[in-house]
């Protein structure tokens, strides 16, 4: 009998559950429908951060292709050479 009377008594954790359980099931529909809407928007949405890695990459990768058609098209001048030597 000591189990049936441990199984009554419930965690205040499982009260307050059930409690909004109930504060949600009083909602309508479409407030429930527009707020899981909004949570699921706000999960799959791009964050500054990633926008942030993206243009730094693409910074980067213009900066590294700069870089290497710069160093390629340059000519290396001599400054010891003189060109008028006539």
């Amino acid at each position: 009998m000591g189990r049936k009377d441990a199984a009554t008594i419930k965690l205040p954790v499982d009260q307050y559950r059930k409690q909004i359980g109930k504060q949600d099931y009083k909602k309508t529909k479409p407030i429930l429908r527009a707020t899981k809407l909004k949570a699921e928007a706000k999960k799959t949405a791009i964050g500054i951060k990633e926008v942030g890695l993206v243009l730094a990459a693409i910074l980067a990768l213009l900066l590294a292709f700069y870089a290497f058609f710069y160093l390629r098209l340059t000519t290396d001048v001599d400054p010891d050479l003189d060109q008028d030597e006539d």
